[in-house]
């Protein structure tokens, strides 16, 4: 049942024109669909949707994460576009020059036009 249905991630927004220009202008995803309540972008062949609500950006977790061939290149990219990226020293991760790496991966995290946070990682070792 739903082992063999595709989900999408739902990404709150209190401005929803902003987190637009944000996902579309500053990430150069590209927008699939829009509506007054929300929009959907598609990037490496899934979808995920933003909507307006007052409770954007209070989240104090990842809300999405992109897999990525190749961290530094990306977070280069990311980084010319304005993007900052999050240092974490909590016990089991830390970041160093915002990447944390472990077993089998690495990961960088930044927040959204409205706070959320996203993160971008790479397998690696595999």
């Amino acid at each position: 049942m739903l082992g063999d249905a595709p989900l999408q991630a739902v990404i709150p927004a209190t401005d929803l024109a902003r987190a637009k220009a944000f996902y579309t202008d500053t990430l150069g995803l590209k927008l699939a669909e829009e509506g007054e309540e929300e929009f959907v972008c598609d990037c490496g062949g899934t979808q995920f949707t933003v909507y307006r609500t007052p409770s954007g950006g209070q989240a104090a977790h990842t809300l999405a994460s992109f897999k990525v061939a190749d961290l530094d290149g990306e977070m280069a990219g990311l980084r010319d576009r304005g993007i900052t990226f999050e240092e974490y020293d909590f016990p089991g991760l830390q970041t160093v020059n915002g990447v944390a790496e472990g077993e089998g991966m690495r990961a960088a995290w930044f927040k959204d036009s409205e706070g959320n946070i996203v993160c971008v990682s790479q397998r690696v070792g595999q």
